[in-house]
């Protein structure tokens, strides 16, 4: 009887520590959505403060775009350097320079098909991360296929700055949508099985861990509404 209890006793532990930690996830994830959602609102309110100014400086869009590379690679490979204030600060920063180029997309298309696109990003990242939760499925075997999948992707829109063709770019946009859906589900379930490998009592430790796992299912949204934007956006 005594080692049912202490058996049941581990178990609940395990579980609340499960929780806790992706409880962190989600909350730091959804703060850099309300961070960017709010940048790029406002930006696109007034685009003539912070815009305007920024694309009439030559390569001004190439910067932004090299910023915000800078901050992830810094964030995800320099993560163990850098103590959990800093990483939660880049993150945060992120999020908000994520939302300067969000919201050239609130100015390029109608504000009902740019919510028709949040939607359908926020029911596929949902169903997508909830599939990662329960599933018994061991998704960590398509890892190095999304990755490969993800590199090809990346290979294909730029290949396509310079051909182009209106047909790459739907298929890239669709072929997009499906490698996201199932990063979703594998970044949920690999943050599942970290919340079990981290040192629950090192405040530290729990917090970068939970900030990296925000970016992975931050990064994941945000493909996905790109990609919707793409598929259900009317242009004003």
């Amino acid at each position: 009887m005594n080692q049912m209890n202490v058996s049941t006793t581990g178990i609940v532990d395990d579980v609340a520590v499960e929780r806790s930690f992706l409880m962190r996830v989600y909350a730091w994830m959804a703060l850099a959505l309300l961070i960017s959602a709010g940048v790029a609102y406002s930006t696109a309110v007034a685009p003539e403060l912070v815009l305007m100014p920024l694309l009439r400086v030559p390569g001004g869009m190439l910067i932004l775009f090299g910023v915000q590379l800078a901050l992830v690679l810094g964030l995800s490979f320099g993560l163990n350097k850098l103590n959990a204030s800093v990483a939660t600060g880049l993150f945060l920063v992120y999020a908000a320079v994520t939302g300067l180029t969000l919201s050239m997309i609130l100015m390029a298309y109608t504000a009902g098909s740019v919510m028709a696109a949040f939607v359908a990003a926020s029911l596929t990242f949902g169903i997508c991360s909830a599939f990662g939760l329960v599933t018994r499925m061991d998704l960590s075997r398509l890892g190095g296929f999304l990755f490969m999948a993800l590199i090809g992707l990346v290979v294909g829109s730029i290949v396509n700055l310079f051909v182009s063709s209106t047909a790459l770019d739907w298929v890239l946009t669709y072929v997009g949508v499906l490698i996201f859906v199932g990063l979703t589900a594998y970044d949920t379930q690999m943050l599942k099985r970290m919340a079990h490998g981290i040192d629950a009592e090192n405040g530290e430790v729990v917090r970068k861990a939970s900030v990296m796992g925000a970016l992975r299912l931050y990064l994941d949204f945000i493909n996905l509404f790109l990609r919707f934007t793409r598929i259900f956006g009317r242009q004003r």
